[in-house]
């Protein structure tokens, strides 16, 4: 059995809010592995979320970041050990750029773990026949079962603004079965069609349960027309006392939710960083690099029903969907 790091170091290049998001399984799944080491998150050449907006999530799972560590100045790193020479029991280097590699590598450390040039420079290596999964996130969730030889659980609890949590509270109180609906994205052509969110709320509430409409600043569009359509559903990220739609109080409103259902975009990573069941539906997209680390999920793409279009994907299919996660 491997001895229990007392330090690790984690190297990435850098972090904005989206691809931090993305990232907090690994996060959770990294402090649950190492309960007692000290984490250290090192951006090497940019900022990282982890010291800004996501820096009260993460309490108690990151000890420390160092943004723009200086690794785009590599005669630095060569000339001297980077980061002033500190130690740390492991290294878990999360990018694949040879060049860069060499550079983390010589971070003094016990344990180097990388998968760049095929895993070349890293201490251990995966099993003959190894495949790199699609998904940035289970790359990152096999390099830390390489350091701590056991299986990631990704299970470690999120730190919540106790405000936005009772905020959340008192938006979704106990008593109704939530469902949650998250019909936006980046791009318009990556969201199923609002009117099958409509039919899906009306569906939810005939079941005797209570659609949630989870929408971001992008979709405050829509707000009218949703609650016109469905009166009955709740929406507690708009109106005036609502609180500003934070990552935060989307975690703590996912929470409430006993299941969701997302498009191929940040609100579903968000939701699956709650933990709740979520269904994550796919278009243009591939859902084996960009579906959301959910606990439990079911993933409908628009593929096996014959098109790219997210409008491919029928009403029947998440509906159905909803249902067996509820089961």
């Amino acid at each position: 059995m491997n001895p229990a790091p007392r330090s690790v170091l984690v190297y990435v290049g850098g972090d904005l809010v989206g691809d931090a998001v993305m990232k907090l399984p690994f996060v959770r799944a990294l402090r649950a592995a190492c309960p007692d080491a000290a984490v250290t998150w090192c951006a090497g050449k940019h900022k990282s979320a982890f010291a800004g907006a996501l820096r009260p999530l993460t309490a108690g799972l990151i000890d420390e970041v160092i943004e723009e560590a200086g690794f785009d100045r590599p005669l630095a790193c060569l000339l001297h050990r980077p980061l002033g020479g500190r130690h740390f029991d492991w290294v878990i280097d999360t990018q694949r750029g040879v060049p860069v590699s060499f550079l983390v590598r010589r971070i003094r450390h016990d344990l180097f773990i990388s998968g760049s040039a095929e895993f070349l420079l890293s201490d251990r290596k995966p099993p003959k026949g190894y495949t790199r999964p699609a998904s940035m996130v289970a790359q990152m969730l096999d390099l830390l079962e390489l350091a701590s030889a056991q299986p990631p659980m990704p299970d470690a609890p999120l730190t919540l603004d106790e405000t936005e949590r009772q905020a959340a509270a008192a938006a979704l109180p106990d008593g109704p079965v939530y469902v949650g609906l998250a019909p936006g994205a980046g791009g318009r052509v990556k969201c199923w069609p609002l009117e099958n969110y409509i039919a899906l709320a009306q569906d939810q509430i005939a079941r005797g349960r209570a659609p949630v409409f989870i929408l971001g600043p992008a979709e405050d569009d829509w707000a009218a027309a949703l609650q016109d359509a469905v009166p009955q559903a709740l929406f507690p990220t708009v109106g005036g006392e609502a609180p500003s739609p934070t990552v935060g109080y989307s975690i703590a409103l996912g929470a409430r939710l006993s299941a969701a259902v997302a498009n191929d975009a940040g609100a579903g990573h968000i939701l699956a960083a709650s933990d709740v069941p979520l269904v994550s539906l796919f278009g243009p997209t591939p859902a084996a690099k960009f579906a959301p680390a959910a606990r439990m999920a079911k993933v409908i793409e628009a593929q096996g029903f014959g098109s790219d279009e997210m409008s491919a994907i029928p009403l029947s299919a998440v509906t159905a969907a909803v249902e067996q996660l509820l089961g």
